[in-house]
């Protein structure tokens, strides 16, 4: 089974980075709205403020209570909005089930929407534009090409995520490229329901914060595992959705965790952000 270096991928983004934001002279500024206290989510927004760091882009965490109303949440986005020294802003996905995420992430200025999850950079997406590609779905993209050297034709792919927004984002982003997908979205971590569908799919994406839920007797011989999902524990340990020793004899190819995708959604995002500064300081 071969395993994907995401650290290799994205150490070389963020050293080229690093070099573009010196010689434009920027201080680039990411706010990331943080809803809940969701391990998985507090790790994603740790690596991002440590990454940026280091090469020059000011990451803040604006953090609010699994309590917290939609409005109290839009009106301060609003104020993200106006403040000309934030240039990327990203609501942390999930969020609680009782928010409406598209609602909230639409509050986002569309120039400001790092993530490319704003309905429409979508639309805009669907016609090959857009002000920014989606992150995590522009890396699955480049590993699937990679995992299947960009023949998609044949292949029967099916993801697993957490939200509807991420489901719809995640195809359109994809189809991009020609890869037809479909996708389950799952509110426990089990794979009752989708035995079948997984079972029958040369490639499994997961996007669901479930751990270890994806084993070996659950995919097909020589399916290629996309792990986008991540628990942590309160030890410090990060486990990805598949379980890696169960799969490891069948499999052909996997993004484990941590190394995998994370890294390299982190490089691209903060690219993004540099993008992000730049056509602010243009205007």
């Amino acid at each position: 089974m071969k395993l994907f270096n995401g650290k290799r991928a994205a150490d070389k983004i963020l050293k080229e980075l690093a070099g573009e934001i010196k010689k434009a002279k920027i201080k680039p500024s990411l706010a990331v709205i943080l809803i809940s206290d969701n391990e998985a989510s507090k790790l994603y927004v740790k690596l991002k403020k440590e990454a940026g760091e280091k090469i020059g882009i000011k990451v803040t965490e604006h953090k609010f209570s699994g309590q917290a109303k939609e409005d109290e949440i839009i009106s301060y986005i609003k104020r993200l909005n106006d403040d000309l020294d934030v240039n990327g802003i990203i609501v942390q996905l999930p969020l609680p089930a009782v928010l409406n995420a598209d609602k909230i992430i639409e509050a986002i200025d569309p120039a400001k929407d790092v993530d490319g999850f704003h309905k429409a950079n979508r639309k805009l997406l669907e016609k090959g534009k857009g002000n920014f590609i989606p992150v995590l779905p522009q890396v699955i993209l480049t590993v699937l090409g990679a995992a299947l050297k960009n023949k998609f034709s044949d292949k029967k792919i099916l993801a697993l995520v957490n939200s509807e927004i991420f489901g719809q984002t995640l195809k359109a982003t994809l189809a991009q490229a020609g890869a037809e997908i479909e996708y389950l979205v799952r509110n426990t971590c089990v794979v009752l329901g989708a035995e079948k569908e997984i079972k029958m799919a040369d490639v499994v994406i997961s996007v669901c914060g479930c751990p270890n839920m994806i084993k070996g007797e659950s995919i097909k011989e020589g399916a290629v595992l996309i792990d986008a999902g991540a628990t942590r524990y309160h030890d410090g340990k990060v486990v990805g959705d598949v379980d890696q020793q169960s799969v490891v004899s069948k499999a052909s190819f996997l993004t484990p965790v941590p190394g995998g995708l994370g890294p390299l959604t982190v490089a691209l995002l903060l690219r993004n952000v540099y993008l992000a500064a730049g056509n602010l300081v243009k205007k």
